[in-house]
């Protein structure tokens, strides 16, 4: 049912730094193959899906009251889980990672400060940022999207940002960051350090994570998902790990009962099952590292991941390779770069398919052009 509208958009007296923008969204198609959106593309087993049903059931009875404000017994499973040594005092969850920087942002952004974010990252750090009426300053990603310690020492120390984004690894593109990058950067930070580690999962064996900084830099943040590896992107569970200080900052702006019982039940039989849900992660890594090699194989850049997603091109005309993907039944990202695509990584199967898709769209690789993608798209639809 269409509603019946009364007022434009544009009439109405919205902020004048929000006039114009468009809302964050990957497509939502229909399509047999869906690899847009980076998720796992494992569903939990039976034997997680009955205790998650049991935890409803028991926590059902309850619902007339309000939900464990502070979530205390979640943030124990989740230091439980981090390690590191951290105690409840320095974990904090919220409705997705998006919520968790958003409240970062409230507490340490707001009118007349700055965040600075080192781009191609993460579109919802300046869409967050510009929400909370923070300007954004754009940092730049060196040739292999990765970011020189130097120049971004350099870039904290000309602009004095109130809070610092980095992203390991990074996304869209898949880029791991060397500790020594995160430290330097720490060092040098007037303000907050976040480092966005939603994919840390999927990192290759052996990359430290960031949480190994936290002593001795209280104002670093390090915040996680359980959208991705977790494989519970419906549940909508974001957290994150910092000094206890920064935790007590978060209370002055988190809303009251931010979490529903369900949500924090559902997380932590999530973390109980970490076992079984992690568990697809080596096999999500190798089919990671195989479509790597075969985007290769057809002379296609491709950036190196350690994320559940592979980053390729170039395309002089991207538009048409997406479509004609699409029109194979397989929906990928196009975002990024202007000529570059992202594919998330799925089962064998839907990896197949991505395979037979790409070997059927005439121009979608380096050295042929790419505008005979279009002309096959055209003549099929």
């Amino acid at each position: 049912m269409t509603p019946v509208r009364s007022v434009r958009l544009q009439d109405l007296p919205i902020r004048d730094d929000l006039r114009g923008r468009s809302p964050y969204g990957a497509p939502q198609i229909d399509v047999p193959v869906r690899l847009n959106t980076n998720e796992n593309p494992y569903p939990p087993s039976p034997a997680l899906v009955a205790d998650l049903a049991e935890a409803v059931r028991r926590d059902a009875s309850e619902l007339n009251r309000y939900p464990d404000r502070d979530a205390v017994a979640l943030r124990e499973d989740l230091a439980a889980y981090l390690g590191h040594g951290l105690a409840v005092e320095q974990v904090w969850a919220a409705n997705g990672s998006n919520e968790v920087l958003q409240q970062i942002l409230q507490a340490f952004g707001g009118h007349g400060r700055s965040a600075l974010g080192f781009e191609p990252s993460y579109s919802m750090h300046p869409i967050i940022t510009t929400g909370t009426s923070t300007r954004w300053i754009s940092g730049a990603r060196e040739d292999d999207f990765g970011i020189d310690p130097g120049k971004a020492v350099a870039a904290v120390e000309e602009h004095r940002p109130d809070i610092v984004f980095l992203t390991s690894p990074n996304n869209p593109t898949g880029t791991a960051l060397p500790l020594e990058v995160i430290q330097r950067v720490a060092e040098a930070a007037p303000g907050m350090v976040v480092v966005d580690e939603a994919y840390f999962e999927f990192a290759r064996t052996g990359t430290p994570s960031a949480l190994s900084l936290l002593p001795g830099n209280p104002r670093l943040i390090v915040t996680r998902t359980m959208s991705k590896a977790f494989a519970m992107a419906g549940t909508r569970l974001g957290y994150l790990a910092a000094d206890p200080a920064v935790i007590e900052a978060l209370l002055l702006v988190r809303l009251p009962y931010h979490l529903s019982t369900l949500t924090q039940s559902a997380a932590r039989v999530a973390v109980a099952h970490r076992d079984e849900l992690l568990g697809t992660v080596d096999r999500l890594r190798a089919e990671r590292d195989a479509c790597v090699s075969w985007l290769r194989t057809r002379g296609l850049s491709v950036a190196d991941s350690d994320a559940n997603f592979v980053l390729f091109g170039r395309f002089p005309d991207r538009r048409a390779v997406w479509e004609a993907l699409l029109a194979h039944g397989v929906l990928i990202r196009e975002v990024g770069p202007p000529e570059w695509l992202r594919v998330s990584i799925g089962t064998a199967g839907e990896m197949a398919a991505f395979r037979e898709a790409m070997s059927g769209v005439p121009g979608a690789s380096e050295a042929a052009p790419v505008r005979s993608a279009r002309d096959h798209l055209e003549g099929i639809l």
